[in-house]
């Protein structure tokens, strides 16, 4: 069985990120970039798949631009088999790359799909579920823990009032969630190693899909700074000023 696994190149969650001046969106020269956190995961169940002997071979994806294939190369070093990705200079929405992802999926025929539930620049978390549609297939979101036997896929999810575990027949889509591992750390020889492992390049034409932004970003800006707190002498002038002042009570 292929399990066919998507990571993003995102701003490293260790850099402060600020806005262009223009607010046309986030400054993104010069600063650090990597893999999303959640697509770490997501690779490093795929590899634990694997190992187990459940899973075949694990092909990493990513869309976006050339830089992309830094990304890929760190989930090969992982463990990732080999790797595709679909180069393009066009902000990829979510749409765009769930259709992608989909024209991959008809030419790879994987039995599972791995994704992070979300990335960390856009936070949208939308990608897996619009790819479970496009391809009618079942979706297990925000996975913590995930068995697979018997054709199936047994995955403990995160809901709000604490855990669901839910049975999907395979091929299906899965989202991780942050505590269903840690991701190994990555050795030199593995990065070495990863440095010989394939990686095929396609354009979004060559798949038949259409990319172009149904959205548009009419302004970024920042969050407003916090002001200073202020302190009060009692209790009585702390409830008067949450009443008059703040009017939360």
């Amino acid at each position: 069985m292929k399990v066919l696994v998507a990571v993003k190149r995102v701003v490293d969650y260790n850099v402060k990120v600020r806005v262009k001046s223009d607010n046309s969106g986030v400054d993104i020269a010069n600063v650090k970039m990597s893999m999303n956190p959640f697509d770490e995961i997501a690779i490093e169940e795929a590899v634990r798949l694997r190992e187990k002997g459940l899973v075949t071979e694990v092909i990493a994806v990513s869309c976006g631009v050339t830089q992309c294939q830094e990304t890929l190369r760190t989930a090969m070093a992982i463990g990732a088999d080999r790797a595709i990705l679909v180069e393009t200079t066009q902000e990829l929405q979510p749409l765009a790359v769930a259709k992608l992802l989909k024209a991959l999926m008809d030419k790879e025929q994987p039995g599972l799909v791995i994704l992070g539930k979300q990335a960390i620049d856009d936070d949208c978390n939308q990608t897996g579920q619009m790819l479970a549609a496009l391809a009618d297939l079942p979706q297990a979101t925000f996975a913590s823990k995930v068995e697979v036997a018997d054709g199936k896929a047994i995955v403990t999810r995160e809901v709000d009032g604490g855990l669901e575990t839910i049975a999907v027949n395979l091929p299906a889509i899965i989202t991780t969630d942050l505590r269903l591992n840690e991701p190994r750390y990555v050795t030199l020889p593995n990065i070495m190693k990863a440095k010989k492992k394939q990686l095929d390049v396609f354009k979004p034409e060559d798949l038949g899909v259409d990319v172009v932004p149904r959205i548009k970003t009419l302004k970024v800006s920042e969050p407003p700074k916090r002001s200073a707190g202020i302190k009060v002498p009692d209790v009585a002038t702390l409830v008067d000023k949450l009443k008059n002042v703040a009017k939360v009570i």
